[in-house]
């Protein structure tokens, strides 16, 4: 109340402006638009320049529903903008993005890329602009700067005429865009502290080599060919991630001189085009991944491995310490999840993710012939025969559905329970909203009855939205 009083005594000023610097700034921070943030300057004397050091991203979007009058009203109010924000200290991101793009805009944009690259020097940069029968080109000016940390250039042209420089950039994507090998080569070598590259939906490549220290993480989606018959290759020493995620063309990635690759994620979706090719095309990416320590693999990849398994293959055996199957596993997963569980010797920690609940087998398994035939093998699990002696943890996550229906939970983990000598904790995660239902209540006393082959092994069944 003292300190009420003073305040109040004073008349000059509102406890709000009374307030440090420091905390004035973390507020105006909080506003959702950078508008908002230099109307504040009108309030008072006080207030008249503190916006100036307010740390803001800038975010000028154009959505697809915008017509031609409300985008150029649109592009003329940011330009006036731009004028008060030359004054601003700190502007730390940009987006643009561009929905239905064309020529007349080139100037405007150009504008605003200059202003990002020489004028408020941001560290993140952000460029999605999509045209249908015009594209943008990255101006050449753009190609020097050395504040850039984070950069995404996605469905534009990007063709430097001389060497780049992005000295200080650490994240780059690239996205639905048209590269040749020497320009992607003139991108890497002007990027000497890059850390993680990613590729989205790039064409015109076949060959990429990564040469730098610092490169550690290399992430690949969507990478198409004209030509199925094209081999991608990478040459990567020093990778350390690895991700490939929806290839939906039957190509050949060649994983060469990646002896430092510890993580890996196979998110795989083909189709049953060529099965065959698809399924050979898997098993030389599992032997390149062989020694990494850390793998994940998407439900068609587990698809395939059963089928791969019926016909006599068996998995490389692996160093393998994590291994993560995202998928709502089922009776016809049993030969390819079984043959991998004996490849991985070294295994400590198993991660099921059980989210695809109610799409699965909708990639290969409906197209092999002879499935039923070979499955008989496998009808229990207890004709399979694995040891799983380092295995220390199991997660079954965001288990959904009627549990009860797929009779093929319960003899897992009881299984996994007898094998696992030195367990220590099973995890089952059912994903509910707030409503416990009986089937899982039921399920939960049978799963804690069943016997444990380790002494330690806690098993510990959680309800709600996974935390693992």
């Amino acid at each position: 109340m003292e300190m009420q009083r003073k305040i109040m005594a004073r008349g000059d000023r509102d406890r709000l402006s009374d307030l440090p610097d420091p905390i004035l700034l973390d507020i105006l921070s909080l506003l959702p638009e950078g508008k908002a943030v230099v109307r504040t300057s009108v309030l008072s004397q006080r207030w008249r320049f503190i916006w100036k050091s307010v740390t803001v991203s800038l975010d000028f979007e154009f959505p697809r529903c915008s017509s031609r009058k409300e985008t150029l009203d649109r592009m003329a109010s940011i330009n006036r903008e731009l004028h008060h924000w030359r004054y601003c200290e700190k502007i730390r991101k940009i987006r643009v993005f561009f929905y239905v793009y064309c020529k007349h805009y080139v100037k405007d944009i150009d504008l605003w890329v200059e202003f990002a690259t020489k004028i408020a020097n941001v560290e993140d940069f952000a460029l999605d602009i999509l045209g249908v029968t015009d594209i943008y080109e990255f101006p050449q000016f753009a190609f020097k700067n050395t504040s850039f940390k984070n950069l995404v250039l996605s469905m534009l042209k990007v063709n430097p005429s001389g060497s780049v420089n992005w000295s200080s950039l650490i994240s780059l994507s690239i996205g639905d865009l048209n590269l040749t090998e020497d320009v992607m080569e003139k991108i890497l070598s002007g990027c000497p502290n890059l850390e993680c590259l990613k590729l989205d939906s790039v064409k015109g490549i076949r060959r990429l080599e990564i040469s730098s220290v610092k490169l550690r993480e290399l992430i690949i989606e969507d990478q198409y060919f004209h030509n199925h018959d094209f081999c991608f290759e990478i040459l990567g020493p020093y990778i350390q991630n690895l991700q490939i995620l929806s290839f939906y063309s039957t190509i050949c990635l060649q994983q060469r001189n990646v002896a430092s690759l510890l993580t890996a994620f196979l998110g795989l979706e083909f189709g049953q085009r060529n099965l065959k090719k698809e399924c050979s095309y898997l098993k030389e990416l599992l032997h390149s991944v062989a020694h990494v320590e850390n793998l994940e693999l998407s439900p068609w990849c587990i698809e395939c491995l059963s089928i791969l398994e019926l016909e006599g293959w068996q998995p490389p055996l692996s160093s393998r310490k994590f291994l993560k199957l995202n998928t709502a596993l089922e009776q016809l997963d049993l030969p390819g999840f079984c043959s991998f569980l004996q490849s991985s010797l070294d295994l400590e920690t198993l991660v099921i993710d059980w989210s695809n609940y109610g799409s699965r087998h909708q990639y290969v398994l409906p197209w092999y012939k002879n499935k039923d035939e070979h499955c008989k093998r496998f009808e229990k699990i207890h004709n399979f025969n694995c040891s799983l002696l380092q295995m220390k943890t199991i997660k079954f996550i965001n288990m959904v559905g009627p549990l009860s229906e797929n009779k093929f939970v319960l003899p897992l983990i009881k299984y996994l329970l007898e094998n696992a000598t030195v367990l220590e904790k099973f995890i089952i995660a059912v994903g509910c909203k707030g409503y416990v239902s009986q089937d899982c209540v039921k399920l939960e006393q049978e799963l804690l009855s069943f016997p444990r082959s380790s002494p330690h092994a806690s098993v510990v069944f959680s309800y709600g939205p996974s935390l693992y």
